[in-house]
């Protein structure tokens, strides 16, 4: 199959890649030259473990190319696949559907003959509709039919996902473009991978009733968290034991401070706007949102604690940046409240992440990027660890003493066990863990 992909952000990029690792002729298109020119030059935009390797050997083989302009490539192709972003509009929390209805103008002028324009990104129910409508307005007698196939990709993990997911959801009305979409997922029949085909405004809520429920699993462990620590409960034992349940599962149950990242935000507040205008709240979503946000900026208080309420002249070592390990995403990362709550309390903020300094040095000011985690931890006051990357879980423990002014450990995601790093010496917090 021929497909455009509209948008080279994580999503379209991934998804690219991955459609012409299955075989298909791709050709991903984005307005940044720069963007275009870097990935002409094997450099890669985002940050996704094996992504690189992949793209180079799909470019190697002929399916995969990038463009700038992407007309030819719209008018011969099968499907166009719109994976442009979808921000939390300011104001109001709706997501900013600009840039999908700019895609689908562009697209109505140049597809020729039946083509099958697919929503990626991730969109508010009756998006689908409005697309279909824009297009059919700019051209009458366009041969075309509309479909919803929202992500469900992990970053860090997003290639592994897209090739043995755990479902494909397809949002479709039309039996030719049903057609076409179990075409381009014929590969995944290998896997036994399910294709769950269903209707379009069905599908657009799929996406958003997903996050938000997996939202809501790290916000419960959370706050079971807070009971432990008061209770004298440990919340790892709790979450095992809960997640042994079937019905409840082991995943998204690991205590820490607060989700973060492109998705779980600001899908759960356009979930909020969605259901508050269709007059039907979704009250659960709306707490979660409300938590999870006073988490993040709760968490400047757990340093304060641990270094006995004086935050003024004191030296912290920030080990991770990120929202989670293995991407360089920054977008509604935890260290976003954290890092400016420490430095406006007095402290000085000395910061190492593994991939994403570049990206926090455009969102925090005033903060001392080091080389490596030890360089970070020299003369500080205090180590927080912020996002678990693996490095950080066998650290030279020996070595953080004596690098420190005083053996603090902050541990917001519970790497280390507190009876060895008390052991050692340390003054040693963690969370949901008495």
């Amino acid at each position: 199959m021929r497909i455009a992909m509209i948008g080279t952000g994580y999503v379209g990029l991934v998804s690219g890649a991955c459609f012409a690792d299955f075989g298909h002729t791709v050709t991903c298109i984005d307005k940044d030259a720069g963007k275009i020119e870097r990935l002409h030059q094997g450099i890669m935009p985002i940050f996704e473990p094996g992504l690189d390797r992949l793209v180079e050997t799909n470019v190697a083989g002929g399916r995969l190319s990038f463009a700038v302009d992407g007309a030819e490539a719209i008018k011969a192709a099968d499907a166009v696949f719109i994976a442009v972003g979808t921000p939390s509009r300011r104001g109001d929390g709706h997501a900013d559907l600009s840039f999908v209805y700019a895609v689908a103008r562009e697209v109505a002028e140049l597809m020729d003959g039946f083509t099958v324009v697919v929503t990626k990104s991730t969109v508010p129910v009756g998006t689908g509709d409005e697309i279909e409508r824009i297009i059919r307005e700019i051209r009458p007698d366009a041969d075309f039919a509309v479909v919803s196939n929202p992500e469900f990709l992990r970053e860090g993990a997003a290639i592994d996902d897209f090739k043995r997911p755990d479902r494909v959801v397809v949002g479709v009305e039309d039996d030719r473009a049903r057609a076409v979409m179990a075409e381009i997922y014929r590969p995944l029949n290998l896997n036994e991978s399910p294709l769950l085909y269903v209707g379009r405004r069905t599908s657009e809520l799929i996406k958003y009733a997903a996050n938000a429920f997996l939202a809501l699993k790290i916000t419960f462990i959370n706050e079971m968290a807070d009971l432990c620590e008061a209770v004298d409960a440990n919340v790892q034992q709790v979450a095992r034991g809960i997640g042994l349940d079937n019905r409840i599962g082991s995943k998204f149950l690991h205590a820490g401070p607060g989700y973060g990242g492109s998705c779980f935000p600001k899908d759960t507040l356009a979930l909020v706007r969605t259901a508050s205008d269709a007059g039907t709240p979704v009250r659960l979503v709306e707490t979660t949102v409300a938590v999870n946000d006073a988490r993040k900026k709760a968490m400047a208080g757990r340093v304060e604690k641990a270094l006995d309420g004086e935050l003024k002249n004191k030296t912290i070592a920030v080990l991770g940046l990120t929202f989670k390990p293995n991407t360089d995403d920054m977008r509604d990362a935890p260290s976003l409240d954290v890092i400016p709550a420490l430095i406006a309390a007095g402290a000085t903020v000395q910061a190492f992440d593994p991939e994403g300094m570049h990206e926090a040095g455009k969102m925090l000011t005033g903060v001392d990027f080091k080389e490596d985690p030890y360089a970070a931890i020299t003369g500080a006051d205090v180590v927080v660890i912020l996002t678990e990357w693996d490095q950080f879980r066998a650290l030279d423990l020996d070595k953080v003493k004596l690098l420190l002014k005083t053996p603090i450990v902050v541990d917001l995601r519970n790497v280390y066990r507190p009876d060895d790093m008390r052991a050692r010496g340390f003054k040693y917090t963690s969370i949901g863990r008495a």
